[in-house]
């Protein structure tokens, strides 16, 4: 039993739940212990003064006590000052007037417990405490010396000498004790700064690769759409440059985020939003490369989870994006890919939802997986040659998803796929949602026929047609579904995949038509791009597409739509507004920016004056305030910024009210426009007086977002 315990403490000492500081107070106050308990025996023995045994017995029983005390309650900042104040600031004067003073080991016990206080305190603990040591022992050498207090000497030539060499022993043992952790720690912290460095370095060239592979499309698209003749080639030009600048902003979002979390200044807003719609999004944004690679993508959503959920909705589409990104990244071409949502609980109106991504891609080690999260890392140094990427992606999701009241995890094994599934927290919209197909109507009556050759598309859309309330009959291909029609007659609706074995979609889609179902409407389904498709699919009589992975509210707006029934949930975007009658005031001084939020609100009719820099906006307005409804300004212009010019725009207004109307309290709008985009940068914005802010590069809705809210669209 003792020997067990002996290895359990060996156990604890050496394992990583005890701090280096720990380690080195035991070892200190052990050395000490039993270098004090020597000296009682000693003493003891030789059969000194009763104040003798008092002053060296109280030096082992309170450096035991005092490991015990401090070894549990793991304060050991705490322990260091209670172990210097007993073991140098009371137990050495004690230790001085009865072991013979200055004639004895005391030098050497002065140099142990300045040891022992520099050993467990540091920075302002460690001054005071040696300052108050080093004038107790100057105060006992005078004392000695001018004779003011009589020093019990060492009565034994034996006990002398034992006293003096355990007392150099022992500090020169705690010495090299101290020197060891040092060199230790000087080893570890030297081999931190390597990694880090190298680090960095590895960050940089990623970075540099990163962002110099989309510039160099960039640049070359630019110099092939100009030179080129066709239109064709120019449209092409312009669709590579448009993904390769889309994929340079992801990489400068990516830094800004990191930079944010860095300083602890990455934040949420919540806002209501549809979560279908919002997977909806993703998925719209991921397709694409799920297209190129033949992959197939699977999306269940729960049921049970509301419709509306409150949260954010940009980061939390933000994190589902990286997670998709990556499984398309490193899952082979005609692998699969699943996205599967669940409503865990939902108490006092909170949702903890939970979202996971499964791939059957390249796997991770479990080696790779401890480094997953940490900023700047990926599975292994030739992933970013290999796979591109800048290593940031799942350090900024962990900090969303705890910032969203959940955790993020990853299961996976080499070689046999990857599941990352995180949850998070969110308010709760309607509990009951409502129905995706029009009321009023039996839609029981209204049967639907299936077809793909994937039994997981089959059941998927089962459960859906299930959700939805409608009779759905499924078929693994062509042959099933005309037995299907042979039997039951004619669907009032067909769902087909295009590619399946033996007769395609087309093929059966012309059989349908043939065989009678001229009032049936048949809708294509696949996730190739429609344009793949479309001529054939038109000849055959079909005019509606889906494409996978398949929505709910996707398949109700169909069905509605084949029945002439308006959507219930539009999912069209929002035409341009007609600003007519307005006029705005630009101030920008980049030629290009002017000339792109221009041409981009031409189509609004809204008419536009510019000024270059902030003096020249200020003159226009203060020449005619009521020529403008609206202010857009730059923050970082030369000769007068952005936050001077609306300071002075608002002085201006003021003095005008004064002067004029001082019940007139109007104000112009004025909205930030900059690359500056942290929330310091906003709340400067705003400090100085404007009314909002937009980010570059600028996006559309947002600017028609802005520019609702403060116009009456369609003024005469």
């Amino acid at each position: 039993m003792f020997l067990k315990r002996i290895r359990d403490l060996y156990a604890k000492f050496t394992s990583k739940e005890m701090p280096q500081e720990g380690r080195i107070f035991i070892i200190a106050m052990s050395l000490g212990f039993i270098g004090s308990l020597g000296g009682w025996i000693v003493t003891f023995a030789t059969a000194t003064s009763l104040l003798s045994l008092l002053a060296t017995a109280l030096l082992p029983v309170s450096i035991l006590l005092m490991m015990i005390i401090i070894v549990r309650t793991r304060n050991y900042r705490a322990g260091g000052y209670l172990t210097s104040i007993v073991f140098c600031d009371i137990g050495f004067p004690f230790v001085f007037f009865s072991s013979g003073g200055i004639y004895s080991g005391m030098l050497a016990y002065l140099l142990l417990g300045t040891v022992v206080i520099s050993v467990l305190l540091n920075g302002k603990d460690f001054a005071i405490m040696l300052s108050v040591y080093l004038v107790i022992n100057v105060a006992c050498f005078f004392m000695q010396m001018t004779g003011f207090v009589a020093v019990k000497p060492i009565e034994t030539e034996f006990g002398l000498y034992f006293d003096i060499a355990a007392s150099f022993v022992i500090a020169s043992l705690l010495i090299g004790l101290v020197i060891k952790f040092q060199r230790r720690e000087y080893l570890n912290a030297q081999k931190a700064a390597e990694v880090a460095s190298r680090t960095k370095t590895e960050f940089l060239s990623n970075m540099s690769h990163e962002i110099r592979t989309p510039m160099n499309a960039i640049i070359g698209m630019t110099s092939i759409g100009k030179s080129a003749p066709a239109i064709e080639r120019k449209d092409y030009a312009f669709e590579k440059i448009e993904a390769a600048s889309a994929h340079l902003l992801g990489v400068i979002n990516d830094i800004l985020d990191m930079s944010k979390i860095e300083a602890g200044k990455l934040e949420l807003s919540p806002a209501d939003f549809d979560f279908e719609k919002m997977l909806q999004k993703v998925v719209n944004v991921i397709n694409f490369r799920v297209d190129q690679k033949y992959q197939k993508l699977m999306v269940h959503i729960d049921k049970k989870i509301p419709r509306v959920l409150t949260g954010d909705e940009q980061r939390l589409a933000q994190v589902i994006t990286n997670l998709l990104s990556n499984a398309v990244k490193f899952t082979p071409d005609q692998g699969t890919i699943q996205v599967d949502t669940e409503l865990l609980k939902e108490e006092d109106s909170v949702c903890t939802v939970q979202i996971k991504v499964t791939d059957t891609g390249i796997g991770i080690s479990k080696e790779q997986q401890a480094r997953l999260f940490t900023p700047f890392q990926q599975a292994e140094g030739s992933t970013s040659r290999k796979f591109g990427g800048t290593g940031l992606g799942l350090a900024i999701s962990k900090r969303i998803v705890e910032l969203m009241g959940g955790r993020i995890w990853i299961e996976s094994e080499l070689g046999r796929g990857s599941t990352f599934a995180f949850t998070i927290q969110a308010g709760c919209g309607a509990s009951q949602k409502p129905s995706l197909l029009k009321p009023g109507i039996d839609w029981t009556n209204i049967r639907v026929l299936a077809v793909d050759d994937a039994a997981d598309i089959r059941e998927h859309f089962a459960e859906i047609a299930r959700g939805l309330g409608i009779t759905c009959d499924t078929a693994s291909g062509s042959e099933e579904a005309c037995g299907l029609i042979s039997r039951n007659g004619s669907y009032d609706i067909y769902f087909i995949d295009w590619k399946m074995p033996g007769m395609d979609g087309i093929g059966l889609s012309r059989w349908i038509k043939e065989r009678g179902g001229g009032n049936s409407v048949v809708i294509m389904i696949s996730a190739m791009e429609w344009s793949a498709i479309e001529e054939d699919a038109k000849k055959t009589g079909i005019s509606k597409f889906l494409s996978k992975p398949l929505f709910p509210s996707i398949i109700a707006d169909c069905i509605n739509e084949c029945l002439g029934i308006a959507p219930v949930w539009d999912r069209q975007e929002t035409e341009m507004d007609d600003f007519s009658g307005y006029r705005i005031l630009l101030a920008e001084d980049v030629e290009i920016n002017r000339e792109i939020l221009m041409a981009l609100l031409e189509p609004s009719n809204l008419a536009i004056d510019c000024a270059e820099n902030g003096v020249e906006a200020v003159k226009l307005f203060s020449e005619n305030p009521d020529r403008y409804a609206m202010i857009f300004m730059d923050v970082q212009m030369p000769e007068m910024d952005g936050y001077e010019a609306t300071r002075r725009i608002r002085a201006f207004e003021e003095d005008r009210r004064k002067k004029t109307a001082p019940e007139f309290s109007k104000k112009i709008p004025i909205i930030a426009m900059t690359a500056n985009v942290f929330r310091e940068d906003i709340e400067r914005c705003l400090g100085a007086g404007m009314d909002g802010h937009l980010g570059k590069p600028l996006n559309l809705n947002d600017v028609l977002t802005k520019l609702r809210e403060y116009l009456k669209s369609g003024a005469e």
